[in-house]
């Protein structure tokens, strides 16, 4: 089936729907997914945990779906789950590419599933020639709110003081400067407790630039045992930070974060290196941090941070998404513009343009704003991007999934 026949075919069920003649969207015409391709974008991110690997999903009705992450060999993985199935099914498709292999989707697989889900969102928004924002329930917010920590703007150099890049960001529009605990010395040494001992002068001028009325924010960077965590949030309370982010180690979480809670009175963000709702859904439901960094697609795509969102807005508990590619960025827009709670994103890009989409995010005076483009509104310049993997073939091989009797997925 190609694209001209395909849409002829939605738009005469889409009408019928309308005029009463079936159930809405009931049956929609068939698609299949025919081939999952992997492209290199120039200036490629080295990260994994901020992949910017253009991922594209293509179907038989010749409309193709673009997401944004992921590690190659996991991509490969996940997509092979993919070939010849109905792209429509977004949230079967997940629970199986998350439980069709013996072990358990890691962080590293999540990432990768969630590239995928991006691109399956967005073909299903180019299908209905809706943005995906419509498609989730529609918007709440006229725009996205960011933070800045000065990189790219107006006069602000590597040499500016931490008063001008704070004032530089509130000027830009942006609702919040963020900074660092911090220079760590180039020979990579860091001592925490003079760090600690510095904290109250630094965040002072970040105060200052900011104005009395103005947000700014620091980020501990995981770099603080918890006892020096506990001392930094004491020094810099009265000057009322925004948030204190990532103030103990990631991969102790669990057990600090509770004991830092209990101990400080500074609003606390945490989670840039966590994966999918398990990772917060404890710390989310017993209040013990004040904003989640979940982001895409690391959080393992749309379908899975709707969830994580439910759970903040049961909890009153805000989002802050880490900072990750612009494919990624246009996402989240879609994705957080509907939802309720408190939300603040990190906005890294500065002054710099993203070649090779021609239409991507839209952003204008420290904000970013929705659109009514089909999909996650993103179009690609194919001339720019190098092909990494093709995938065409079914992974069936030591990969199997299981149905409880209703037809629902279980694990193998």
């Amino acid at each position: 089936m190609r694209r001209r026949t395909f849409l002829k075919s939605l738009s005469a069920t889409v009408a019928a729907a309308a005029s009463g003649a079936l159930p809405a969207f009931a049956a929609l015409p068939r698609m299949k997914i025919t081939r999952v391709r992997v492209y290199l974008p120039p200036h490629a991110s080295q990260l994994l945990y901020q992949s910017d690997l253009v991922v594209t999903i293509e179907t038989d009705a010749g409309v193709t779906g673009i997401g944004e992450g992921g590690d190659v060999d996991l991509l490969r993985m996940s997509a092979g789950r993919l070939i010849g199935r109905d792209p429509w099914h977004i949230e079967r498709l997940w629970q199986d590419m998350n439980r069709s292999y013996f072990y358990p989707a890691g962080r590293e697989r999540t990432h990768s599933i969630g590239a995928l889900d991006l691109a399956l969102w967005d073909l299903k928004g180019k299908v209905l020639n809706l943005p995906v924002h419509q498609i989730l329930g529609g918007l709440v917010r006229n725009h996205c709110e960011c933070y800045s920590g000065g990189e790219g703007l107006p006069g602000i150099t590597a040499a500016s003081s931490i008063r001008d890049r704070a004032h530089a960001a509130i000027e830009a529009g942006f609702r919040a400067f963020r900074m660092g605990p911090g220079n760590v010395p180039a020979n990579g040494t860091f001592n925490a407790s003079q760090q600690v001992t510095a904290l109250r002068d630094s965040c002072a001028q970040a105060r200052d630039g900011v104005g009395k009325d103005g947000d700014w924010a620091i980020d501990f960077h995981q770099r603080f045992e918890l006892s020096e965590a506990v001392r930094g949030c004491h020094e810099i309370e009265d000057l009322a930070p925004f948030f204190v982010e990532d103030p103990v180690r990631a991969d102790a979480f669990l057990q600090d974060l509770p004991i830092l809670r209990a101990k400080v009175n500074v609003p606390i963000a945490a989670g840039e290196e966590w994966g999918n709702r398990w990772d917060f859904n404890t710390l989310v439901e017993h209040h013990t941090v004040d904003y989640i960094r979940a982001t895409l697609p690391n959080v393992g795509g749309i379908t899975e941070m709707m969830k994580v969102a439910a759970l903040c807005e049961a909890h009153f508990v805000g989002i802050i998404p880490h900072f990750t590619g612009p494919i990624a960025t246009a996402a989240l827009v879609n994705c957080l513009g509907t939802f309720s709670g408190p939300v603040l994103f990190e906005y890294a890009f500065g002054g710099r343009t993203i070649s090779y989409l021609p239409q991507g995010f839209d952003f204008k005076n420290g904000k970013l704003y929705p659109n009514d483009r089909p999909g996650l509104g993103v179009e690609l310049d194919m001339k720019q991007l190098k092909l990494l993997a093709e995938i065409t073939e079914p992974i069936t091989a030591r990969a199997q999934t299981y149905f409880r009797p209703d037809g629902s997925i279980t694990n193998w």
